[in-house]
């Protein structure tokens, strides 16, 4: 069973579609990756299926409802988890879970055992009085977590919820969004990194331009489109070394598909197995630039994502 069906769905401003009739199913039970660049349609496509931001055309349902003709009910289904901190710093860590789980309907028991289970879920438990204006980032970041999800909702959307925190924190969230899915519900995760989604995804959807240009599992998507292999070159610049003529050069080689500058390093798309290193040195050594060292990996996510987009995914 489908627990989100969007179809034929579009949204525009001011006359321009950014999601362009989008067409995506979800399974119940799936941990969903929404990957896309800045732009891409992303955000606005969550804030159509949560009921934020009204549908242009087409519709969206969640189990089986209508999020343009029942937006109430579909809300109660959801727990959304916001890019953007939505807690109150100066109640409890209790008190904040409790005040969303009640908007949800909760009371009583199902209230305390909703709180209860969050906290537990999140790590916070031994913290339940203490305000969240003392908590780290990542420790605020798990409370909006267990705010969206007291009330035990069949779907759960994390908009990039590992934004800015430490590594323990950011493994807690991911070890919280396994246990989620094993308790029951169907999980959307947004990330702009590509390891995270990686490690927690039962399948995978690629945005670009306000369409859904793959989908699939990581196997099938690998295998289905991933033949193209990253090279990392890392790089050191002299006054007289001229990168944007050298990039211009790199792309026009017929077997390079991207190539972009990151930092120290030039991010180069190309052929698996190709043998074309050769001719990236004598262009880098041509432009003045010196290699330091190069790194080849093998098709993965991120490098599908730079064929499919042609752009790195934090761009």
């Amino acid at each position: 069973m489908n627990m989100v069906q969007i179809r034929n769905v579009v949204k525009k401003y001011n006359g321009k579609a950014v999601v362009d009739h989008l067409n995506l199913a979800i399974e119940e039970g799936e941990i969903f990756g929404l990957l896309g660049p800045n732009g891409a349609g992303k955000s606005t496509t969550i804030h159509m299926l949560t009921g934020l931001l009204p549908i242009s055309g087409g519709d969206i349902s969640v189990d089986g409802i209508s999020v343009k003709h029942n937006p109430l009910e579909v809300k109660r289904r959801i727990g959304l988890v916001p890019q953007d901190l939505a807690i109150y710093e100066q109640m409890s860590a209790r008190d904040n879970i409790v005040f969303f789980a009640k908007l949800y309907g909760l009371r009583g028991k199902a209230l305390e055992a909703g709180v209860d289970e969050a906290l537990e879920l999140v790590g916070l438990s031994d913290r339940r009085k203490d305000k969240p204006a003392s908590f780290s980032g990542g420790m605020k970041r798990r409370l909006n977590i267990a705010c969206a999800i007291a009330h035990r909702p069949r779907l759960i959307i994390m908009d990039e919820p590992t934004v800015g925190i430490d590594p323990h924190s950011r493994n807690h969230i991911l070890e919280s969004v396994k246990q989620l899915n094993e308790a029951g519900s169907t999980i959307i995760y947004t990330s702009h990194y590509m390891e995270e989604v990686e490690a927690i995804s039962t399948k995978v959807g690629i945005m670009n331009q306000g369409r859904l240009i793959a989908c699939g599992t990581q196997h099938q998507l690998k295998e289905d489109i991933g033949q193209d292999d990253k090279l990392t070159v890392t790089i050191s610049l002299s006054p007289d070394s001229e990168v944007d003529a050298a990039i211009g050069e790199l792309l026009e080689h017929p077997r390079i598909k991207q190539a972009s500058l990151q930092e120290n390093a030039l991010q180069i798309l190309l052929p698996s197995a190709d043998g074309s290193l050769q001719d990236i040195l004598f262009i880098l050594s041509k432009h003045r630039i010196l290699v330091q060292s190069f790194e080849r990996e093998e098709p993965n996510l991120e490098t599908l994502f730079m064929s499919l987009t042609g752009r790195q995914l934090r761009d």
